[in-house]
């Protein structure tokens, strides 16, 4: 069985972005996926990197403790799909504090030569599923940059074999229809993901 890490970050329940956080659970949960659905906000996660986190950061091993249920929950997953709005062209705080304290040197990658390597190879696909405020090129004269750390960062450390990322542009004019039809769209992507 694929057992899968919904990585969701969003507060309000009611929300478009929950919307389609159900429909990636509940999509890859009909296929028989097994879903460790790990809602950070409503399960309270700390986004900030304290400083004795980072400063015991390389210390592999003992860097988990803190944040080492995250870490096994991880570990356990042969595919991720994060889903999450973007916020001043980046992720929300809680999401990229998520990578921040977990994907930690020894899990998430490994320094060699002071190269990092992809250390979680584990996972076989990656998929991020978000809305945008503004439209496709209002993200990409400002260089789209959660586009490019999930598809540069985040798949340098796992090293999928499938990637989607799937995104609703101009999500402030966007009415029921375009909204749907999203909706739809990534319930589809999860249905061959």
């Amino acid at each position: 069985m694929t057992r899968a890490l919904v990585l969701f970050a969003h507060p309000c329940p009611e929300s478009f972005s929950s919307a389609l956080h159900s429909r990636v659970v509940d999509s890859l949960s009909a296929r028989g996926w097994e879903v460790d659905d790990c809602d950070l906000n409503a399960e309270g996660f700390s986004p900030v990197l304290t400083e004795a986190e980072r400063r015991g950061y390389h210390e592999v091993g003992p860097n988990i403790e803190p944040v080492r249920g995250y870490v096994e929950r991880l570990r356990a997953a042969d595919a991720m799909v994060m889903v999450f709005p973007v916020w001043n062209f980046g992720y929300p705080a809680i999401l990229k504090g998520f990578l921040d304290r977990v994907f930690l040197p020894g899990v998430s990658f490994k320094l060699v030569d002071g190269k990092v390597r992809p250390n979680l190879t584990h996972i076989r696909k990656l998929a991020a599923v978000t809305t945008y405020g503004g439209t496709r090129v209002r993200a990409l004269l400002a260089g789209d940059p959660p586009r490019h750390c999930v598809k540069r960062a985040v798949w340098h450390v796992c090293r999928p074999d499938s990637m989607k990322y799937l995104a609703l542009y101009d999500m402030n004019r966007a009415d029921d229809a375009r909204r749907g039809a999203f909706l739809s769209k990534v319930g589809r992507e999860m249905e061959t993901f």
